[in-house]
């Protein structure tokens, strides 16, 4: 550290790279910069850190504290972090394996049960995923599976990085394996240690730590350092949807009494191809025996729905909305994915997709209720995640930061309320906000090392005390 006042807080993003400058005392925001993400071209010209470049002096001829200031970042350039979930079998463990995968800020490319052999060998391939996680029996149980999935990845033998989180009394086996293949490989605890419990820390400490050592050097982004000779490996610190969740933790929970958070939170970031919810929630022990799922709900969730968005996925969007009158629009969008509206109805189109977007993929998130008559009586079942009683939904992404007040009318406030058919469990009366100023990446970012600050700066989103 360089013992700055501030930091310059930075997320390498997949279309714009964005950066803040927050000062470490008071958590203001002492100056914002974004640029256009420089990924480099196929003869190998350009490289990450020119956007990252351009945004640092924009911060400085902003505030020159940020010449000196250390930096910390997070990225989702070049496809972010792609996993694949190999599992025992669909309904628990591979399950399982995939929402820890994405709560640990990855998009799962593929998902795996039964026994690895040659035909999902050639499919695992065909996906490309920079990490694989390998799950499979709860521990002292079924290690069939598991035993021979990870025979069959060190007989091939797999190059690429295994993070293993299966029946914890199989890991010795595995690692040797693994380890006689040079197959590099890190070892967590079991994903679901008993049937109904999903245990998702270890194994998202393990992915992150994979992330940094092997993903962000391997994806070849940058080839040289910024001008205080750090490199861009040395800069990030994980995988942007980990960060942001990271920050929505901070938002919901607080740091202690005197830095206390917003109660229940979820956040939805509308993007060009997907549109990802995050929620911390804590759950009603009560409610626990009304969920009919073999895998445990737990209070830290992250969904992502890769059909629905603004540009690259805007047909898809309206077409599971069933909006006929927007599919021209849609088109528009997904055959210029750089396309900004030019008339206050094109305008309105955005809007209009990114609603239908927000409004499915919470209903995604949050399952619905049904009332099932059994010969006991009346009684109430659920699947997915109870948010009704959401005391903050919070809107990111640049439609919502770009859209003035029309974006919380227009987009948030039709996803929330009582009257919903089908029992969807979505947001009854939350306070709705939208994250214009990017805070929750920086405070991600900042939370370890300056818990505090990053509360500070998360405090403008709507806690109880402010």
């Amino acid at each position: 550290m360089s013992g700055s006042s501030c930091v310059v807080c930075v997320d390498f993003g997949s279309t714009f790279t964005k950066a803040a400058l927050v000062d470490l005392a008071s958590g203001d925001l002492l100056a914002t910069a974004s640029h256009p993400t420089t990924l480099p071209d196929a003869g190998g010209h350009g490289d990450v850190l020119d956007g990252y470049d351009a945004c640092v002096a924009v911060l400085v001829a902003q505030d020159v504290r940020a010449e000196d200031a250390d930096v910390l970042a997070c990225s989702s350039a070049g496809g972010g972090l792609r996993i694949a979930v190999v599992g025992n079998e669909e309904l628990v463990t591979a399950e399982a394996g995939r929402r820890v995968a994405l709560s640990s800020g990855g998009k799962v490319v593929l998902v795996l049960f039964g026994g690895l052999d040659d035909a999902k060998l050639a499919d695992l391939r065909a996906a490309e995923p920079d990490v694989v996680l390998l799950v499979g029996g709860t521990d002292g149980g079924n290690a069939e599976v598991l035993e021979g999935d990870a025979a069959f990845l060190a007989r091939v033998p797999w190059a690429g990085p295994v993070v293993v989180a299966g029946n914890i009394e199989s890991q010795p086996l595995v690692a040797d394996l693994l380890a006689g293949s040079g197959t590099p490989h890190v070892l967590a605890d079991n994903v679901v240690p008993r049937i109904g419990v999903l245990a998702p820390d270890s194994a998202r400490r393990a992915i992150r730590e994979i992330f940094l050592s092997h993903v962000i050097g391997g994806k070849h982004l940058s080839s040289r350092t910024d001008a205080y000779g750090r490199s861009f490996t040395e800069l990030v610190r994980g995988a942007t949807p980990d960060i942001v969740l990271t920050g929505v933790e901070l938002l919901a929970r607080g740091l202690d009494d005197q830095h206390p958070g917003a109660g229940d939170v979820v956040v939805v970031d509308v993007g060009g191809a997907t549109t990802d919810v995050h929620s911390v929630v804590e759950l009603d022990p009560e409610d626990s025996g009304l969920a009919r799922e073999v895998v445990a709900t737990t209070p830290v969730t992250r969904t992502v729905e890769g059909d629905l968005g603004m540009r690259w996925s805007a047909i898809s969007t309206v077409e599971a909305a069933g909006r006929d009158d927007l599919h021209a629009a849609a088109v528009r969008r997904r055959a210029d994915p750089d396309y900004l509206p030019d008339s206050a109805e094109e305008q309105d189109a955005d809007l209009e997709i990114a609603a239908a977007a927000v409004r499915i993929a919470l209903e995604r998130h949050a399952g619905r209720s049904k009332v099932v008559v059994s010969p006991e009586g009346r009684v109430v079942e659920r699947s997915g995640k109870d948010l009704r009683e959401v005391d903050l939904l919070v809107g990111s992404g640049g439609v919502l930061r770009h859209g003035g007040p029309d974006a919380v009318r227009r987009v948030l406030l039709p996803a929330t309320g009582d009257a919903f058919e089908g029992g969807w469990q979505l947001p009854r009366d939350p306070k709705v906000v939208v994250d214009v100023d990017y805070v929750l990446a920086a405070a991600g970012l900042l939370a370890h090392d300056h818990g505090v600050t990053a509360h500070r700066l998360v405090r403008r989103l709507g806690h109880r005390d402010g």
